[in-house]
């Protein structure tokens, strides 16, 4: 089991700085990952401050060694996925291969899609990912790649370097459960970030319940993460942590929102306690110096 941060890119968190700041204590604390939202308005009529996730991550690549780092979630509908392709390599280049993309439709359309002039239809939304995403797998291979979709069209290019772990940068695909076609979708590629319809935190038998589904769709045989978002109680929280470990999740993403740690001072003192119950990783409990026996 493996522990992140999940920031919002807006309000207090839209200070790039500060950010960063953030990124570099996570990493002191003991946490293994720091995700950001992918929000370009949030709301229709918004007054926050709003940073770019990926220049935020680019310095938090360049100031960080061991963390993984990455989006959650780009709406890549609302993308060129041939600009994805270079910004993801190049940020994997520069972070050493810690890079994870996290994809989705989008939320909310109204204000992420139709306020620019996009087109905030679900199914339309939902076909440009699944053919942003061949986009971005058959331009990271390095090799002449080329596509006739409905949404977007490559003619015979070749994009180089390649990612700095192959075969490609992991893909996490977010989706609201129970609605199945997202997970479907998730099973074609590297892991799962599911919340229930509406946005509530999945229950570890739901999570059980999720990886069946999605176990039934899986034709690779390759490690897939199953990375669910909520709020923990801290040190207080490790039987909830080896719940949802034993249900199939593979990460927990420490959510930080505009309801719960929304400014810079909670949020630090959360990230500066470190991640949430016991030491699960490989199965050792920390003794109570800190140390494993």
């Amino acid at each position: 089991m493996h522990f992140a941060l999940f920031l919002p890119n807006f309000g207090p968190f839209g200070d790039p700085g500060e950010v960063v700041r953030l990124a570099r204590d996570a990493e002191d604390a003991g946490w293994d990952g720091v995700f950001l939202w992918d929000h370009i308005a949030f709301e229709r009529r918004n007054e926050q401050p709003v940073l770019d996730p990926w220049i935020a991550l680019a310095a938090i690549a360049a100031c960080t060694s061991h963390i993984s780092l990455g989006t959650m979630v780009t709406p890549l509908a609302r993308r060129r996925p041939w600009k994805v392709a270079r910004e993801t390599v190049t940020l994997d280049q520069l972070s050493g291969g810690r890079l994870v993309l996290g994809v989705g439709l989008g939320f909310p359309p109204d204000a992420e899609f139709s306020a620019f002039g996009e087109e905030a239809d679900a199914r339309i939304r939902a076909a440009k990912l699944d053919e942003g995403l061949a986009i971005l797998a058959g331009l990271w291979t390095g090799r002449s790649f080329s596509l006739n979709g409905d949404h977007f069209r490559v003619r015979d290019v070749t994009f180089r370097p390649t990612p700095a772990r192959g075969p490609r940068i992991p893909v996490w695909c977010a989706g609201w459960w129970p609605n199945r076609a997202p997970f479907r979708r998730a099973a074609r590629w590297d892991g799962v970030v599911p919340e229930k319809v509406g946005g509530a935190t999945p229950s570890p038998e739901e999570v059980s319940e999720i990886a069946r589904y999605v176990g039934r769709f899986r034709e690779s045989p390759e490690h897939f993460d199953i990375a669910i978002n909520g709020y923990s109680d801290g040190a207080d929280s490790g039987e909830l942590m080896r719940a949802y470990e034993a249900a199939g999740a593979t990460w927990w993403l420490e959510r930080i929102d505009p309801t719960r740690l929304f400014t810079l001072d909670e949020a630090r003192s959360r990230v500066r306690a470190g991640p949430p119950g016991p030491n699960l990783r490989g199965g050792v409990m920390p003794t109570e110096e800190g140390a494993a026996p």
